[in-house]
């Protein structure tokens, strides 16, 4: 079964192309379409309503543009919006969130941190996959002011630094040997959060896990495409220069009101 019709990819901004870039590299054959509803973003500090609404919007636009399947790469979107995306819609989506198990299941500690938006620690879905690791304790953090540092361009600045310490330090305080990065933005900031840990913590986002299951569900329910030369598309509603600039200006990017 083959079927060249697009990947779709949203994202409350930026952040969501660590995303696309696993699984870009990982099915580099397949056509991709990339959303980054930048205007409403963080969406981390929004109502589960307003959540919801802004993922079906996005999920509208990339159902006109015929995508195939459509990936949700962003952490507070899968937990907040998933269920209600699957009840209204017939087309696969796959989610992300926070790599819990695999952080829980290797920890010599015990002991685990988790950097996310706030609406992704307060979703029904984290608290019920938190809760099935009840031995591990998890130090939550939420990354007030994070995202919207990413999504202004300012990754390196004084400001960044600053924030990172202040979540980091209690968690390494109390001997974490795992970092959940529970946003799809925060993978951006390895670089400065490998400056902050010990060498001995681990740091753990969902990339790979999420480029694996796309290649699943293309292979079990959708198909492969057979295309020679793959396009992958990207799409801004917000001023599109950061996300050409995270993008080495490889890509087409257009900017678009939705």
């Amino acid at each position: 079964m083959t079927n060249n019709n697009p990947i779709g990819v949203f994202d409350s901004g930026i952040g969501g192309t660590s995303i696309w870039s696993a699984i870009h590299e990982l099915l580099p054959n397949e056509n991709t379409i990339y959303l980054a509803d930048s205007k409403n973003a963080p969406y981390g500090q929004k109502t589960k309503e307003e959540i919801v609404a802004l993922s079906k919007k996005n999920v509208d636009f990339l159902i006109e543009n015929k995508c195939k399947l459509i990936v949700i790469a962003c952490n507070t979107a899968t937990t907040n919006a998933i269920q209600e995306l699957r009840a209204d819609y017939d087309i696969p989506f796959i989610g992300i969130e926070p790599a819990i198990k695999p952080a829980a299941n290797n920890s010599k500690t015990q002991v685990i941190g988790i950097l996310a938006t706030k609406g992704t620690l307060n979703s029904e879905l984290f608290n019920k996959t938190a809760e099935m690791f009840h031995e591990t304790k998890i130090i939550e953090q939420v990354g007030y002011g994070l995202v919207q540092l990413i999504e202004d361009g300012n990754l390196n600045s004084p400001e960044m630094t600053q924030l990172l310490e202040s979540y980091l330090r209690p968690m390494i305080d109390a001997n974490i040997d795992y970092l959940v990065l529970g946003c799809s933005h925060y993978p951006y900031l390895i670089p400065q959060i490998k400056k902050i840990l010990p060498e001995h913590i681990q740091i753990i986002d969902s990339g790979e896990a999420v480029a694996r299951q796309t290649q699943n569900i293309l292979r079990e329910k959708v198909g492969f495409s057979n295309a020679e030369k793959s396009e992958s598309v990207f799409f801004s509603n917000s001023d599109p220069s950061v996300l050409k600039s995270i993008l080495k200006n490889k890509y087409n990017v257009i900017h678009k009101d939705f």
